[in-house]
């Protein structure tokens, strides 16, 4: 049997394991199996390990994608650039290839990890581009403005980082513009607010700014309209939520799991 799982606290609700748990059903997978590990720390990783050998990877998320990455022997570009990690691939090490590589791990297993949620987001946001999206606004300074800043630069869009505060080239909330919104035609809102249940929230935008040339993408899939997306809409922006980029990523995460 093969198991793969997920990594984060509290685990809820989680995406991962209802996709993958209807994925191997509808596929037929009957030697694969999903699980939820609920790790308040980190540093309990080892023992989920040595206690799941059959594992062959892990799903990554809130609050461990970066406290991961002290136990990993491998970072792939993407998650090296973010800093963050939310796909791992174990690989069962032989002692004697491992001898002669020159790895050295506290476990009998190879630890490799990626950053899917950047490869899931350009592939999610790569059709829906038109030339006049040169610069974009990213909403929110946390984790995941991480990876969307990366895709950005790899895509060549500038962009400018809105938070509560001005700092470190960051512009606040209060002072967007007319003129800001209107040289900002991409606005992508990377921050938890709206998120069922508390579905009436949103960034503190001026939202009648927005027009028929922006594109307002909001990485929060429930509700499938936040509130950010509706606003935008109403002022004749295009919208788009998050559930095709955790379709991507998550294809990709068992792309690179049976590899």
């Amino acid at each position: 049997m093969k198991k793969y799982g997920i990594i984060g606290y509290p685990l809820v609700h989680s995406f991962s394991l209802s996709y993958f748990t209807e994925k191997f059903k509808k596929e037929n997978l009957d030697d694969c199996e999903y699980q939820a590990f609920p790790l308040q720390n980190i540093s309990d990783l080892p023992e989920v390990i040595k206690n799941n050998p059959e594992l062959c990877g892990l799903n990554v998320t809130h609050p461990h994608k970066i406290g991961v990455i002290y136990y990993l022997d491998k970072l792939d570009e993407a998650a090296r650039e973010i800093d963050a990690v939310n796909c791992i691939k174990i690989v069962n090490n032989r002692p004697v290839e491992s001898f002669f590589s020159g790895e050295l791990s506290s476990m009998k297993v190879r630890l490799e990890g990626y950053n899917t949620d950047a490869y899931g987001f350009e592939h999610s946001l790569k059709p829906l581009l038109k030339k006049h999206h040169q610069k974009a606004l990213i909403l929110g300074d946390g984790g995941a403005s991480r990876a969307v800043a990366y895709v950005l630069r790899k895509l060549g869009i500038e962009y400018l980082i809105v938070s509560r505060r001005a700092r470190n080239k960051q512009v606040a909330y209060k002072d967007l513009s007319q003129d800001l919104m209107a040289e900002h035609l991409l606005i992508i809102n990377t921050t938890p607010l709206g998120t069922f249940p508390e579905t009436e929230g949103c960034a503190d935008i001026p939202y009648q700014f927005f027009s028929d040339k922006h594109l307002a993408y909001d990485l929060v899939y429930n509700p499938a309209e936040t509130e950010f997306l509706k606003r935008a809409k109403a002022n004749g922006a295009s919208t788009k939520n998050g559930l095709e980029m955790l379709h991507i990523q998550a294809e990709k995460a068992w792309e690179i799991w049976n590899s």
